[in-house]
């Protein structure tokens, strides 16, 4: 079995996201203690930035007539869909950053929709269990001020799920500036709140996908 993992948060030390996954991989890993760990780390190795033009375009050239950088594109597109196609389960982490997806996270998710296997219409990931952690430094809920503005969790649900057919849990934690931001002291007690429940559903969702794998195994 394996797990495949994403990290794609700009801190490498303090992020909340990689936390809340950490909690999660221990729970998985308690149930499955020989597993392989697939990770991709989009901060320390993230994806050039025009690899998916090249690879875009490369899909509508003739292979015989393509450039180096549209085959080296076409193959790494390829090993990004294997780490996928390989996993029996998945956790992608990431913050909201500017109120929408990262860039380290639309590209990877546009090069791998290069891959024949990830087009729409593919469903990949079905019948796998994927958890999306995602983490915001403010509040967006229902009655905030910046209700609406997420404009990222929508997004990546309907990727995971709906065009890939992954079996999606969403965990969530907000209000994580509030440890830094002196305008939201007040919040501070929240936070810690949010962020323990967090914490709680990650570990069920790791143990949960782990019952998932054992029953049903696919990859």
């Amino acid at each position: 079995m394996t797990l495949f993992r994403l990290d794609s948060s700009i801190r490498t030390e303090g992020s909340v996201s990689r936390e809340v996954a950490d909690t999660l991989e221990r729970a998985y890993l308690e149930h499955h203690p020989d597993d392989a760990v697939v990770r991709r780390d989009l901060r320390t190795d993230p994806v050039p930035a025009d690899a998916w033009p090249t690879a875009a375009l490369a899909g509508s050239t003739p292979e015989d007539q393509r450039t180096d950088e549209q085959r080296a594109a076409v193959d790494l597109a390829r090993r990004l869909a294997d780490e996928l196609d390989g996993a029996d389960a998945l956790v992608v982490a990431t913050p909201l950053y500017n109120f929408g997806v990262s860039q380290h996270v639309k590209t990877w998710v546009d090069l791998l929709i290069t891959d024949p296997r990830f087009a729409p219409g593919t469903s990949p990931l079905a019948g796998k269990p994927v958890t999306l952690v995602v983490v915001r430094g403010g509040g967006y809920g229902e009655g905030t001020p910046r209700e609406g503005w997420d404009h990222a969790t929508g997004w990546l649900v309907r990727i995971l799920r709906d065009v890939w057919g992954g079996d999606v849990t969403l965990v969530e934690a907000e209000l994580t500036l509030a440890e830094t931001v002196p305008a939201m002291a007040e919040l501070r007690p929240l936070a810690d709140q949010v962020r323990a429940r967090a914490h709680e559903l990650a570990g069920d969702a790791g143990r949960a996908m782990a019952r998932i794998v054992v029953s049903v195994p696919v990859g």
